[in-house]
């Protein structure tokens, strides 16, 4: 789905120097901080390169899933423009952490679970890579498979659809495996294809669509209308959610002088304009035989005159997204495992994703499987989240760039050491917000021994999200984080203890207490 990496627009200068003084074609670069004469990019910057994440053709895809759960389409745009707000709402104020740190969100939020325990950051960003790498092969392969079987029906087959899944999963390795030169280029023509693609689209099937199309509500996938309307709602709102690990890799350039509120405003401008290729995907899917089968059956139903526009642009959409989610995480990871290098990383996480497509495609449902990581991405996100934004309020977004890199570089201590490196009532919130999700979670492939707790209604999201909300202020309120995690102007509607940071050592030692 979404691109998720550095900034686009933000680093081509640096890039070209880099090209002219250098042969070397693979980039070798982790998550160490923004140099300051690169940190050049304006808010504006930040929403060019958010609006490009936001109309990939991943955000299509997930459009068409309300449509494929039964709901009609009016039904299906509500559960979007409610879920898509909602996440905007929560997401956009974790565009101003990259800003602060000039690192990764993952890595950055090691100022809150500590520089180790921010290795569930990095967990959230893989379970979120390896879900949209899926729908970018799923998406792009489809494409192609699709474009060439109508032109050769004798071609069409199981056989086609892994050629074609195998051949775009080695686009994006290879892109990858590059870097951040090719990434560039990559996403730097997204944007205009996409809204070409919708533009077309318009024109190619409004003499068709019926907005009166009213779904299957004999067959809800899950059972009753408000099961399956709050599902929906809550795949849409894993869209904007899903950015929360990645954002720290746009606004990492952008100058501290930079306001918040403008950050904040870019990137939820940005995600109110998904609401137009979300909306797209819900309406084309009711043009097709199985919404379940979206890019097979909207090429077979397209005008011929739209066909080579459709299978471009979405290969081409299925590649940009799916390479920026397998790069960012690549990068994360070789920060994690340093025995690992970025590229083999990067390999590693996405042979593992192509694993879980052939898997979904073939032997379960492509759709089921999405929606369930979907699902656990929001069980995941939530109290991540949480614990992100009450951290920022009583912390007043005050972050120590040096102290946050301790972990990658091999070292202890520093600010945000807590205990051996981790802040236990960050985790330990995390743990008992996302162990509770998991217990109500309610999806079509497996379903939580709580999830009948609300007549079906999956309130996974919403329970954890309130509940490390409270675990978490609670923690912060009955164990006082240390002062030198504040700034001069000291905690914001929370207490603290008097206590001097560890210092910083070469070599990680035994266990550290605050």
């Amino acid at each position: 789905m979404p691109p998720r990496t550095g900034g686009v627009a933000l680093q081509r200068k640096t890039e070209r120097n880099a090209a002219s003084q250098t042969e070397v074609p693979i980039e070798h670069v982790g998550v160490e901080p923004v140099p300051e004469k690169d940190r050049t990019a304006t808010a504006k910057d930040f929403f060019q390169i958010a609006f490009g994440a936001a109309v990939a053709t991943t955000t299509i895809i997930i459009g068409t899933i309300p449509i494929a759960l039964g709901l009609s389409f009016w039904a299906a745009a509500s559960a979007i423009v409610v879920g898509v707000i909602a996440g905007a709402f929560l997401l956009s104020p974790l565009a101003v952490v990259g800003s602060r740190t000039h690192t990764n969100n993952a890595v950055s939020s090691g100022a809150h679970f500590g520089v180790r325990g921010r290795v569930i950051g990095s967990f959230l960003s893989l379970l979120i890579a390896i879900t949209f790498f899926m729908i970018s092969v799923w998406v792009g392969g489809d494409a192609m498979t699709a474009g060439l079987a109508r032109l050769f029906p004798e071609l069409e087959g199981d056989l086609l659809s892994a050629a074609g899944y195998a051949l775009t999963a080695a686009v994006i390795f290879t892109v990858c495996v590059v870097g951040y030169r090719w990434l560039l280029a990559a996403n730097r023509f997204i944007a205009p294809l996409v809204v070409a693609l919708l533009v077309l689209g318009a024109i190619a099937f409004m003499g068709d669509f019926d907005p009166s199309f009213a779904g299957a509500p004999d067959s809800y996938a899950f059972g009753t209308f408000a099961a399956t309307w709050v599902a929906a709602m809550l795949i849409a709102m894993a869209n904007p959610m899903s950015y929360g690990p990645f954002l720290g890799d746009w606004s990492r350039y952008v100058p501290s002088s930079v306001e918040a509120k403008k950050l904040r405003r870019a990137i939820f401008g940005a995600q109110l304009v998904s609401l137009v290729p979300f909306l797209f995907g819900a309406a084309t899917a009711t043009l097709v035989p199985d919404a379940g089968n979206y890019i097979n059956g909207l090429v077979a139903v397209a005008p011929a005159w739209y066909v080579a526009a459709l299978v471009v642009v979405a290969v081409a959409g299925g590649i940009a997204g799916g390479v920026a989610s397998l790069y960012g995480t690549g990068l994360d990871f070789s920060s994690l495992v340093p025995a690992v290098s970025r590229i083999k990383g990067t390999l590693l996480i996405g042979t593992l994703a192509i694993a879980l497509v052939f898997v979904g495609r073939f032997a379960i449902d492509m759709v089921d499987t999405v929606n369930s990581f979907l699902t656990l991405i929001l069980i995941f996100a939530a109290p991540w989240t949480a614990i992100m934004l009450v951290g920022m309020l009583t912390r007043r977004s005050f972050y120590d760039s040096e102290d946050l890199q301790v972990f990658n570089r091999g070292q202890s201590g520093g600010r945000y050491w807590f205990t051996n490196g981790m802040n236990y009532r960050a985790v330990g919130s995390w743990t008992i917000g996302s162990v509770l999700g998991l217990m109500l979670a309610n999806t079509t492939l497996f379903t939580g021994p709580l999830s009948g707790i609300a007549d079906g209604i999956d309130v996974s999201f919403f329970v954890a999200l309130a509940v490390t909300v409270a675990v978490y202020w609670v923690s912060l309120r009955l164990f006082p984080e240390p002062r030198y995690v504040f700034d001069e102007r000291g905690p914001r509607h929370v207490p603290a203890l008097d206590a001097d940071p560890p210092p910083v050592t070469a070599e990680r030692s035994g266990a550290r207490s605050e």
